[in-house]
């Protein structure tokens, strides 16, 4: 980076850089390509990596690494993890750990903000691995920056890291790539590279503890299936949105209890040990909800298996009954993404003491009240069929309105057409279809 660059970089740091790529010809001494790289990170650090964008002279990778690399609120949830698994195991850490050894390992650096993050956290020596050159260059600059004193960068294949290490390591951490050769996505964990199910057997042998990072598109129920002593779940969420999946491989981990799918009776615990359960956690920024696996409340109220907690005809009839009456308020429940995809329903209900609305509807009603529920919670200002007559009456006044449709033969959009309502206002309605088929409008307010 000659000075040309630098000051090029410094002079621009706020302009478009779609505009700046126009201007090559005027700057012939200036590396474009680069500066426009680092004018456009640092623009996307302000928001995903307030730490990093205000630390004069980090380097930031080209524009899909910026992409794809974790934000600052998900790698501080990261550290925070490790710094849990690694503190509660002091004590029966197997012998061989030593300040002056790796402890942790990051098999697939990639940026290294995770690395950074956990490294940092745990402050114990710590190896960056990666196979792209100019990553690794850039790594170890920004961990000099970053003051960690720790780290050690290798330009290499992580799995041949792995195979040379011989003394055991705390941690291991592991961020498959999730395209294949054409550039697409894949969810399947076979089809990750490096393909961690035949890795496994030798990260548990060499590390106490072993963190995988996947795409929140996976079926985490069918990697758990697919993966050795699973110890934990976390489905992390930031604003609403599903971000990561984290699975937790313990060396010490007894898994004698299956967990159970809700799909086979037989899949319960052979065990009452509370330690080879498996632990789900469920965050959305502050919000965070765990639970057990093999408690029985967990089972999917959706899978279509009596949990014991929700009578869904008596449910939905119930509540149609107290919407009608206005001094009884109803509140609807809609849970955050990481429920979502835990699929957690009976135990939301067992929970927080709310019922769910239909069983493929995904949406909660309570006649009271739930303050600290995972996700949005709205009042009940009215329900209306689909007749004509309802409907006039019911959206009376309201000329937008934000629409969801959960369970529901129309599209947000088509039903908006059909409403002829506009988007936005303090109006909510969620358009569903109840138990006995009938389909509803729940029109509300955001509490």
């Amino acid at each position: 980076m000659n000075q040309a660059t630098i000051d090029f970089i410094r002079q621009h740091q706020d302009e478009d850089v779609r505009q700046l790529a126009f201007l090559g010809s005027k700057y012939p001494d200036v590396d474009m390509p680069f500066a426009l790289d680092q004018i456009r990170g640092r623009q996307m650090a302000r928001t995903k990596l307030p730490r990093w964008a205000n630390i004069d002279g980090i380097i930031y990778p080209p524009h899909i690494s910026m992409e794809q690399c974790s934000s600052e609120v998900t790698a501080t949830y990261k550290a925070e993890l490790a710094a849990r698994l690694v503190k509660n195991n002091q004590q029966n850490a197997r012998i061989g750990h030593s300040l002056g050894k790796i402890n942790f390992l990051d098999m697939t650096g990639g940026f290294g903000v995770d690395f950074s993050y956990i490294a940092a956290r745990l402050g114990v020596k710590s190896m960056y691995v990666e196979r792209q050159a100019h990553l690794c260059a850039a790594a170890k600059e920004n961990f000099e920056r970053l003051g960690l004193e720790n780290a050690t960068v290798k330009n290499g294949d992580g799995v041949e890291i792995l195979h040379r290490l011989e003394k055991p390591l705390q941690l291991i951490f592991i961020d498959p790539a999730r395209r294949d050769d054409a550039g697409n996505k894949v969810v399947s964990l076979q089809d990750c590279t490096p393909d961690v199910t035949l890795l496994q057997d030798e990260m548990l042998e060499k590390s106490d503890f072993v963190i995988i990072k996947l795409s929140p598109m996976l079926d985490w129920h069918r990697a758990v299936s697919e993966l050795k002593q699973v110890r934990e779940v976390h489905i992390v969420s930031t604003g609403n949105e599903c971000k990561e999946l984290l699975l937790v491989l313990s060396s010490s981990f007894d898994k004698k209890a299956k967990f159970s799918t809700g799909a086979d009776e037989d899949k319960t615990s052979e065990t009452d040990d509370e330690t080879s359960h498996l632990k789900v956690y469920c965050i959305n920024d502050n919000q965070v909800m765990s639970y057990d696996e093999s408690d029985k409340s967990v089972v999917s109220i959706a899978s279509g298996i009596e949990c014991g907690i929700v009578d869904l005809e008596k449910c939905s009839s119930e509540e149609n009954e107290l919407s009608q009456d206005s001094s009884k308020p109803l509140y609807l429940y809609e849970p955050n993404a990481s429920l979502m995809k835990a699929g957690c329903f009976g135990a939301i209900s067992s929970r927080y003491g709310v019922k769910m609305l239909e069983k493929n509807s995904h949406l909660f009603i309570s006649d009271k009240p739930v303050h600290d529920f995972p996700g949005r919670a709205f009042r009940i200002k009215a329900v209306s069929s689909f007749n004509k007559k309802d409907l006039k009456r019911q959206l009376s006044g309201i000329t937008k309105a934000n629409i969801a449709t959960r369970n529901f033969p129309l599209s947000v959009t088509e039903l908006r057409k059909r409403l002829k309502l506009k988007d936005g206002g303090d109006t909510y309605i969620f358009a569903t279809i109840l138990s006995d088929e009938s389909h509803v409008l729940f029109i509300c307010e955001k509490v």
